[in-house]
């Protein structure tokens, strides 16, 4: 779960502070008052002797391992970059969607913490960013609509958790409750095209647009497209050019906005200032 180089850092700090002790003479007793004192001794050293090697050994594999999680990582982030649609997504495992979506926040400077394999508690992803937690639920799956339950425990996580943030990212799509039931909560639901969309974003946008998703309100699907200005805005998700939209149903009914010029792929907003 450490990054590689963090493992190697390790492992040889172990060594380092481990292997003085192996070497250190064996203390002798003369009496039975230093007879505790030999055998805690001689304890040490015999502990020290193997954990010298045992240890680095162990972050070693760790850093390997490491490597080779990010190096397969990062080849899922490109194919993904080089792909358009969103139906690719179905032809990786979930294991290797939640390392792609990983890989997709790191690229956004954030910490990623895989959660163990087996029950999770609603959690798949822990993401640490200027000193916030954030919490990722990931769901591969393709026909079958995810549901309010899933961002309902999700919200409930992150409240027992202290969380700043939470995602359910899903390669297929959410329900209307789900929708609402996120709205105006620190959680964002991506679908599969909202998720190709962040993918494919080089650094400055993602981090730029990243920032934002949390308090860009949602577009509303029931609106049309209004005119243009000529001083289009870029959208907050994914950087594309925006266009001026009306508001057709709701409370908001009348008012115009900023929607972005791929929706519904992606649903980034900007109030009209």
């Amino acid at each position: 779960m450490l990054p590689w180089w963090v493992g190697v850092m390790i492992g040889a700090l172990s060594y380092f502070l481990l292997h003085p002790l192996a070497e250190a003479p064996p203390v002798t007793a003369s009496g039975l008052n230093d007879l505790s004192g030999m055998v805690n001794s001689q304890f040490i050293r015999t502990a020290a002797m193997i954990g010298q090697y045992i240890l680095p050994l162990v972050f070693i594999i760790g850093a390997v391992l490491s490597a080779i999680r990010a190096f397969k990582g990062g080849s899922l982030l490109k194919a993904a970059k080089a792909t358009r649609g969103s139906a690719d997504l179905m032809d990786i495992s979930w294991r290797e969607f939640e390392q792609l979506i990983g890989e997709t926040f790191r690229e956004r400077g954030f910490s990623v913490a895989e959660t163990p394999s087996g029950p999770d508690g609603g959690v798949d992803l822990e993401l640490r960013k200027n000193g916030e937690l954030h919490l990722v639920q990931c769901k591969r799956w393709r026909a079958y609509k995810v549901g309010v339950e899933i961002v309902r425990e999700l919200y409930g996580v992150m409240a027992a958790r202290g969380a700043a943030g939470g995602y359910v990212i899903s390669s297929g799509v959410f329900t209307n409750e789900a929708e609402k039931f996120a709205h105006g909560r620190n959680i964002e639901l991506w679908d599969g095209a909202k998720l190709k969309a962040m993918i494919r974003h080089d650094r400055a946008e993602s981090r730029s647009g990243l920032s934002q998703v949390a308090s860009a309100p949602r577009a509303n699907p029931g609106s049309r497209e209004g005119r243009t200005t000529s001083e289009k805005p870029r959208c907050p998700v994914c950087g594309a050019d925006m266009v001026l939209r009306t508001t057709r149903r709701g409370a908001n009914a009348g008012q115009q906005f900023w929607g972005c010029s791929s929706f519904p792929g992606c649903k980034g907003t900007r109030n009209r200032s």
